[in-house]
């Protein structure tokens, strides 16, 4: 029995048709799982966003926890906003130059039931929709470089723009059919360069720009106050994973089964690269929030090369990213950047091994998995694919770090928008500054006075600071 044959988009009906006239999901006839897998891939990555909330407030000090959790859902708010407004004609529309896209689809114009510019396989919703999560996660990320001293007002402003400017750019640089990276091409099956080397470039450039955080009689922030909170984000953060990079295919093909099994992999080598590191570093201790950077580590490494390479090979990229960037320890110090997310270090320093790697094991067997793309890299003896990838790896860095420091240095000329919050607020924690009392609890209250040298009868022994462990 012949497989159905995909739909064709039709010029003259560019929202896949009228459905008062006609059933517009008859083109898709006996290709019904291939959108459904990417529904369930969708609402798999949407588990991301809370799980770096979670991760954030667990890694922050416990009198700015708050504001991470509530950037998490503000930014996925305005993001969504932003991507149905032009975020989406910028990155994806179909009349694109190679650098940015037009407004063809402004206000999501006709993105309903056609096939998508991604996948003739998609309706173009299921595809808007996928794409737009992987740009809530990359905002969310770059929102970690303003922890602990950044107002929140001015850093959802700046999300809105961020997006705008940066990533809808570097999305259509690298997977748009117009794209100069995608034709040149650079290799990046599902966001090592628009996610994670945008996101961490730009989480150090906001760093910089705010500045060093202030520590007045105190330690500068060493040890996360929730070690729980840290797992349970890291959890949420894998399995939504499966989705990111299980279904950047943009199929239901074997391919994606591989992406999804290379996924799981790299994570877990990234657990042991991380931990061996941290282990002889500390001669033979062991770190919970070190296994979590790890497996986070792998799975920022595994992006990019996801659908094009073998399942051990996944394993060695998940392994020598952990093992990287947990060498990286001393990251901020060198740089003199305040950056204590470390977002830098696992998604800027991963996203750039990832990418380099990709170049040099990418497999054409694993890529022609989906019966469709055939892409090769050193390994298969097409040596030119590492510089294609150092191409790409240098062109996302220099534009994201330079974009997001001229944009935050220009909100520091609009009134109301300056980035800082004052150093009083600083010194009681952004959840007293930023939010209503009645949200934040008592423990916050406590720590106020603690912070204040006021004493009080049921305020707890130990510091917030003592309460679990800091990553390398």
């Amino acid at each position: 029995m012949s497989a159905p044959t995909p739909p064709e988009f039709n010029e003259s009906k560019p929202n896949g048709g009228n459905s008062l006239e006609e059933d517009v999901n008859a083109q898709y006839a006996g290709l019904e799982f291939h959108y459904v897998y990417l529904m369930v891939c969708a609402f798999l990555v949407w588990l991301i966003i809370p799980g770096i909330g979670f991760l954030y407030s667990g890694l922050a000090r416990r009198r700015s926890s708050l504001s991470l959790l509530f950037q998490s859902f503000a930014v996925a708010g305005v993001v969504c906003f932003q991507w149905m407004f032009w975020g989406y004609s910028l990155a994806y529309s179909r009349t694109a130059n190679a650098f940015i896209g037009d407004l063809a689809n402004f206000g999501l114009k006709n993105v309903v039931a056609a096939p998508s510019p991604g996948s003739v396989l998609l309706p173009e919703i299921v595809f808007c929709l996928y794409q737009m999560l992987f740009c809530v996660c990359t905002v969310v990320l770059v929102s970690g470089g303003s922890f602990e001293r950044g107002r929140i007002l001015p850093s959802l402003i700046f999300s809105f723009c961020w997006a705008t400017i940066v990533y809808c750019p570097i999305a259509c640089w690298t997977w748009n059919a117009n794209g100069w990276l995608y034709n040149l091409p650079s290799l990046d099956f599902a966001g090592g360069g628009p996610v994670h080397i945008a996101s961490g470039w730009s989480a150090l450039a906001y760093a910089f720009v705010l500045g060093k955080r202030v520590h007045k009689g105190e330690k500068l922030h060493g040890k996360p106050h929730n070690t729980t909170l840290v797992f349970i984000g890291t959890v949420f953060i894998w399995f939504g994973w499966f989705g990111f990079n299980g279904g950047s295919a943009l199929n239901a093909s074997v391919r994606s089964m591989m992406a999804a099994f290379n996924t799981n992999t790299a994570a877990s080598f990234g657990v042991l690269g991380w931990v061996l590191v941290d282990y002889i570093r500390s001669r033979g201790k062991f770190s919970l929030v070190g296994a979590c950077s790890g497996a986070i580590a792998g799975l920022v490494g595994i992006t990019p090369a996801a659908g094009f390479v073998s399942v051990w090979i996944a394993a060695l990229i998940g392994f020598l990213t952990g093992a990287i960037c947990s060498s990286c320890k001393n990251v901020d110090q060198w740089l003199r950047i305040d950056e204590g997310m470390d977002v830098f270090k696992l998604h800027g320093i991963g996203g750039m091994v990832g990418s380099f790697l990709t170049g040099v094991f990418a497999q054409k067997w694993v890529s022609a998995l989906d019966g469709a793309s055939i892409y090769e890299g050193a390994l298969d003896g097409v040596g030119v694919q590492v510089g294609r990838q150092l191409a790409e790896i240098c062109a996302i860095a220099s534009y994201s770090f330079t974009v997001t420091c001229i944009l935050l240095y220009a909100f520091k000329f609009i009134p109301f928008m300056h980035l800082r919050v004052t150093e009083e607020a600083e010194m009681i924690g952004l959840d007293l500054d930023q939010f209503m009392d009645e949200q934040i609890g008592d423990w916050s209250i406590l720590e106020q006075h603690s912070l204040q040298g006021v004493s009080h009868p049921s305020s707890p022994q130990t510091s917030s600071e003592g309460v679990g462990e800091k990553s390398a």
